[in-house]
Formats: structure tokens, sequence, C-alpha cells
């Protein structure tokens, strides 16, 4: 598990040590996202977030990699966890349902904590240009992943389809945006991914 990572599971890690970990882990992820909302991400140094959770140089580097690392930690959960889903998922029938299927599983898995978190890390990617910039370059690092995971022979339908999945996912998340009920998501899309093959058929 990379170190941006949080567990989206209820169980909790068996050692002491773990546990620490894990909490110090949550309360940086949580304390980044409030403390970059209130006073903007590119406007806040890392050195406001360490005084904030009393933590260390030291100990914060060896559980992100950077500012924006722990910024995006929501993100990153999210498509380490999405990863997973499409290693676990039967290779049978259409990939655009294995894509889907493997999102809206991932979705079911996220705990309330995510789903607090998710929301506010949205928005602060909107609201830095260098924010965004690394969420982006996260985003094609997993459609790359998903590529050589998949290792379908025609490498150019398989970009197209990943790109349009991504394309789906990310309408999803604007219509989800305003009001952010988490029962809402999954359907929102469903609905999202339906319309894709209407949508390459619209005319002028």
């Amino acid at each position: 598990m990379p170190p941006s990572a949080l567990s989206t599971s209820p169980e909790e890690p068996v050692t002491l040590r773990e546990r620490k970990k894990q909490r110090t882990r949550r309360a940086l992820a949580d304390t980044a996202v409030t403390l970059f909302g209130a006073r903007g991400f590119d406007g806040t140094p890392l050195d406001a977030l360490l005084e904030q959770v009393e933590v260390s140089r030291r100990t914060f580097f060896r559980n992100f990699r950077s500012k924006e690392d722990v910024a995006l930690t929501a993100v990153k959960q999210l498509w380490d966890a999405y990863l997973e889903a499409v290693d676990a998922a039967e290779k049978s029938g259409p990939l655009a349902d294995v894509l889907l299927g493997a999102m809206l599983a991932t979705l079911e898995h996220m705990d309330e904590d995510w789903y607090r978190r998710f929301p506010p890390t949205l928005r602060l990617v909107a609201d830095s240009p260098a924010l965004d910039g690394h969420a982006l370059r996260h985003c094609a690092e997993v459609q790359e992943e998903l590529v050589r995971r998949l290792g379908v022979p025609d490498r150019l339908e398989l970009r197209l389809l990943i790109e349009f999945f991504v394309a789906a996912w990310h309408c999803t998340l604007d219509e989800w945006l305003p009001d952010c009920a988490p029962g809402e998501l999954p359907a929102l899309l469903r609905r999202s991914f339906a319309s894709m093959t209407s949508a390459l058929t619209l005319e002028a």
C-alpha cells in the first residue's frame, strides 16, 4: 500500500505501532483538507499543517511524499482501491461493464471518513492549479496502469474506452458535488455511463 493510502476497511491494524501510524496519517489527511480549505492550498505552507497536527517533518515524510500527496489522500485512496477492484473483477463480457462494476464496488466499500473527506478534496483541486495538475498526473498514471493490467491487444481501443470511462466519472462528480449525498454517487455514475453511447451519436 502506498504511503498516501488510508484503509477503507473498518478493521484496525493489528499492532499498536500500526494503529498509531494509521491515526497519524488520518490526522494529517483530515487536518490538511480542513486547513487548506480554509486558507487555500497554494497559500498554506506545509509547516502550518505540521504545527496543527504537532508532528515533525520526518514523521510527515514517513507517511506522505509531499504537501500535494496529503491533500489528495481521498483521491489516491479511491484509485488505489479501484485498481484492486479491477484486479479482483471477473474479466468476462464487455470491458466497459468491468470498469463500471469495479468503480461501483469501490464506492460501496468506501467508508464514512472517505465520503466526508472526498468532496472538500475535490473543491481544493478545483481551486488550485498546482493541485489540479498533480491530480491530472495521478489520473494519467492510473490510466496507464489500467492499460497494463487489462492487457487487451488493441491498445488504441482500450485507451479510448478508459478515456471515456474517466470522462464519465468526472462528469458524474460535477453532477454530484453540489449536494454530495453518498447514496447518490453510484446512481449518478450509472446514468453518466449509460449516456456515453447516445453522446457519441449526438448530431449538430
